[in-house]
């Protein structure tokens, strides 16, 4: 007998609303409420798993193989699909198939369900065998490499029955993460004005340092002056970056234009990789920097003073957390919250608190 596929359950119907704006936009289209209750009462996770095989696959036998299923089931999952949402999400071509512009727009909405799924999954197995709970982490760049990196593995150690669950986001994301519920705690930079109903707790002080490879010139000189600097080459940041703005304000204390490669990311891996592989220098936070440091594979120019930067810190709901929640946000707080040593040009050394 063949055995059915379980519906969606509640806490995924609200990216249906989602698909309602996308897939209806005709005159003769049922109301939003109509497709709502439709999909609800319809919609299977075959349906999502075949979407997002076929649209990173773009072949109907490639699908079939790799969700272990028949090609014909595959083909009718997908008709199935259009016909709840009443419009075509894949064009056929001769020997692939290619997302509509609704499919586009589906594509990643749906990924997000399977991922929702797979985290669930992944805390109620935490939650049954070991009996602590989950604590879901968003955190910008900066925070993984000034706060993460380190504490995480002493966190592991010292409570194993925790489930850490961390994700990486822009600094205009985190907000939005909170405020759907999608993360328990964020580490950021300060902001200049902490969400309504949120706390912002300072862990790590923070400033801007120049990097360059450990064959630059200016690893070997002590003491440089920012007037001696300008006369290098730099990778710069993006601008409207905190970076990108320390150093032209720099430069221009002493007026000049230092020349610059014609590469501008946001990306801080390939920044430091570019560093990394270039006779450059680059102005970064020390946070973001320092993995590159203790590796040896970057190095610190000895330039003072210091640009300061806002410090990393916890953004955390008002009122009483998970459990999870308040043991990582403890041991970060008393791991972590001590100032950044920026001193001495080959070292990112932090003092640190035992935990």
């Amino acid at each position: 007998m063949r055995r059915s596929v379980p519906a969606i359950p509640p806490f995924l119907v609200q990216y249906w609303g989602c698909v309602i704006t996308i897939a209806y936009c005709s005159m003769n289209a049922p109301s939003a409420t109509v497709l709502l209750n439709r999909l609800k009462a319809k919609a299977r996770f075959r349906h999502l798993q075949v979407l997002v095989a076929l649209g990173e696959l773009a072949s109907v036998r490639r699908t079939a193989e790799a969700l272990g299923v028949s090609q014909p089931a595959v083909t009718q999952s997908l008709a199935d699909l259009e016909r709840l949402v009443d419009t075509t999400l894949f064009d056929r071509l001769p020997r692939s198939m290619r997302p509509t512009p609704a499919g586009q727009q589906l594509l990643p909405l749906a990924r997000r369900m399977l991922d929702t799924l797979a985290e669930g999954s992944e805390a109620l197995t935490a939650l049954r065998q070991r009996g602590e709970g989950t604590v879901r982490v968003t955190a910008i760049t900066g925070a993984i490499g000034g706060v993460l990196m380190q504490a995480l593995p002493r966190f592991a150690s010292a409570h194993p029955d925790v489930l850490v669950q961390v994700q990486e986001c822009d600094p205009e994301q985190w907000g939005l993460q909170l405020a759907r519920g999608e993360a328990d705690v964020a580490l950021v930079r300060q902001p200049a004005a902490v969400p309504t109903e949120f706390d912002f707790r300072p862990l790590l002080e923070d400033c801007f340092v120049v990097v360059c490879n450990p064959s630059h010139p200016m690893t070997r000189r002590r003491n440089v002056s920012w007037s001696a600097l300008a006369c290098c080459t730099w990778l710069p940041q993006a601008v409207g970056s905190a970076a990108r703005a320390t150093l032209d304000e720099l430069m221009a204390t002493w007026d000049v234009q230092p020349r610059m490669v014609q590469i501008v990311t946001r990306v801080s891996a390939l920044t430091l990789s570019l560093v990394e592989s270039l006779d450059v220098l680059a102005l970064v936070p020390l946070s973001v920097v320092h993995p590159w440091i203790d590796r040896g594979q970057l190095k610190l120019v000895d330039v003072q003073p210091v640009a300061s930067f806002k410090p990393l810190g916890l953004i955390l709901p008002q009122g009483q957390l998970t459990r999870a929640t308040a043991t990582l946000v403890s041991f970060l707080e008393r791991d972590v919250n001590v100032p950044v040593d920026a001193t001495g040009p080959g070292s990112a050394a932090r003092k640190r608190r035992p935990a």
